[in-house]
């Protein structure tokens, strides 16, 4: 799978373990305070029930997420997009790529966690139909994740 994004310069394509180097130092910068392992990392990779894409310009990773699905349900795992693209629409084509190899593996009910004090996050995730249905105190090392899901035929999907 390699797909052009709509963004000039980035494709998406699946997430080998070559790329897990260049995904831990973005993963790092992005969330210094609870960043996944590159044990944890290495361990959803390896699971049959997930879907790992990047997003690339050129050589480099910038960008990636992460889907958990076990239909009916599925899980955004993880999703990040480098600062210097942000505004570019690689959060948007990254959701769009999780969203569906959902649909195609019999997903109807999506979810997710965000930070609370994420506010650009959550706006793409109210973009693309999901609703805060819950709030988890301090998951994030001290900060709230708001819990948000996604019923399939509900949502705007761009």
């Amino acid at each position: 799978m390699t797909e052009t994004t709509g963004v000039t310069g980035v494709r998406l394509r699946e997430m080998t373990d070559a790329d897990v180097p260049a995904v831990m130092t973005l993963e790092r910068t992005l969330f210094p305070l609870d960043a996944w392992s590159e044990g944890m990392l290495r361990g959803e990779l390896a699971e049959p029930t997930r879907h790992y894409v990047v997003a690339a310009s050129g050589d480099a990773v910038v960008g990636y997420a992460g889907l958990r699905f076990v239909p009916p349900e599925g899980d955004v795992q993880t999703m990040a997009v480098s600062e210097q693209v942000w505004g570019r629409g690689v959060g948007g084509a990254l959701l769009t790529e999780l969203l569906d190899q959902a649909a195609r593996r019999g997903v109807t009910h999506m979810f997710l966690e965000v930070r609370s004090d994420n506010p650009r996050a959550q706006r793409l995730y109210e973009r693309f139909g999901f609703v805060q249905i819950g709030v988890r105190r301090g998951y994030y090392n001290g900060a709230d994740a708001l819990v948000m899901r996604r019923v399939a035929g509900e949502g705007s999907h761009e």
